[in-house]
């Protein structure tokens, strides 16, 4: 056994390690004895990446990375209910040993598994984003013409298993929902206790989405810089999914001044990569965690936005940091 410090998704406290009876270390969380030997570093748990694409990577990577869980913001309902290993129950999103299908993300050596939540497929306008888009595997969009539609693809989204609701509203590449749709989903959603996240791109749109009610935006924004009174707005009512390696140096610069602003005003930001736009790793992304660290999001309020799983379930994997204010970049998978 060995004495460590841990996150516990606000602070630091002290636990104690050990080796269970299948072999897996454990963190307990008790008081170690003051002659326990201590572990050189500290203890997190799995990432959470907010924001990734499991159909246009190797998902199966995942399985030998830092990572803990993932959302998945657009892909087919059936692959990524089979990647997730969920029943079809609503809610269920978590991967179950007993009834994974083969293919479901675990690892030998630790016997954890991988937390896969989606949001099924984007809901979009008629001929809007990403229906034309090369990347967008068949059956990862619904395109919604009227009520009836949002209504139905709400209840097709919930009833298999998804934890969210995605929305696309980007006006740069097509037709964008009008006011009273995006308030239709979110209220629909709403009935079913889900949240909305939504693509917001094009000037405008990342305020008018979070004016409507919507939960998260799937990127910080980057289409233009937020004023002041904007961002105390969406600081208070909405979280922003960060992305910001995804873009080039323009793009890239306006949504970290956003973030620093976001963030400096209590804004909720998530660590989320939109893991397959571009050749980004299956793993904690270091451009991801620069950049956030470059708006201003380090320490402790880094690790809360990369959202750990909690080191003391049984079957998240361990990570350990060098020290406590060490860059997560650098954390390494802890093994007997």
């Amino acid at each position: 056994m060995q004495a460590a410090a841990f996150f516990d998704g606000e602070g630091w406290r002290d636990g104690v390690l050990a080796v269970g009876d299948d072999g897996r270390i454990l963190l307990r969380d008790e008081s170690p004895a003051p002659d326990l030997p201590r572990l050189d570093g500290v203890i997190v748990g799995g990432f959470a990446d907010h924001h990734v694409h499991l159909q246009l990577v190797e998902h199966a990577l995942l399985a030998g990375s830092r990572l803990g869980r993932v959302l998945d913001l657009g892909a087919n309902l059936d692959v990524i209910r089979t990647l997730a290993g969920a029943s079809g129950a609503p809610g269920e999103v978590e991967n179950a040993r007993e009834n994974a299908p083969g293919d479901a993300i675990s690892t030998s050596h630790s016997e954890r598994i991988v937390r896969i939540e989606y949001a099924g497929a984007f809901l979009t306008p008629v001929g809007g984003y990403p229906s034309d888009r090369e990347w967008a595997p068949e059956g990862s969009f619904r395109e919604i013409a009227t009520r009836a539609d949002a209504a139905a693809a709400v209840t097709e989204m919930t009833d298999a298993g998804a934890t969210r609701i995605k929305l696309a509203s980007n006006s740069t590449a097509g037709p964008v929902f009008d006011d009273d749709t995006i308030r239709t989903i979110v209220d629909l959603a709403a009935a079913r206790r889900l949240p909305v996240v939504a693509h917001a791109e094009g000037p405008g749109e990342a305020q008018r989405v979070a004016r409507l009610g919507v939960a998260a935006l799937a990127h910080a924004p980057f289409s233009e810089r937020l004023d002041d009174d904007e961002i105390a707005v969406q600081a208070a009512s909405v979280a922003w999914i960060s992305t910001l390696a995804i873009h080039d140096d323009a793009a890239r610069a306006i949504a970290i001044d956003n973030v620093r602003r976001f963030h400096a005003a209590g804004g909720t930001v998530l660590y989320g990569t939109d893991m397959g736009n571009g050749p980004t790793p299956v793993d904690l992304n270091p451009a991801e965690i620069a950049a956030l660290r470059e708006a201003g999001v380090d320490g402790a309020a880094l690790l809360r936005a990369l959202a750990q799983v909690d080191p003391r379930e049984p079957a998240s994997v361990l990570l350990v940091l060098s020290e406590k204010t060490s860059d997560p970049s650098d954390a390494r998978l802890l093994k007997v």
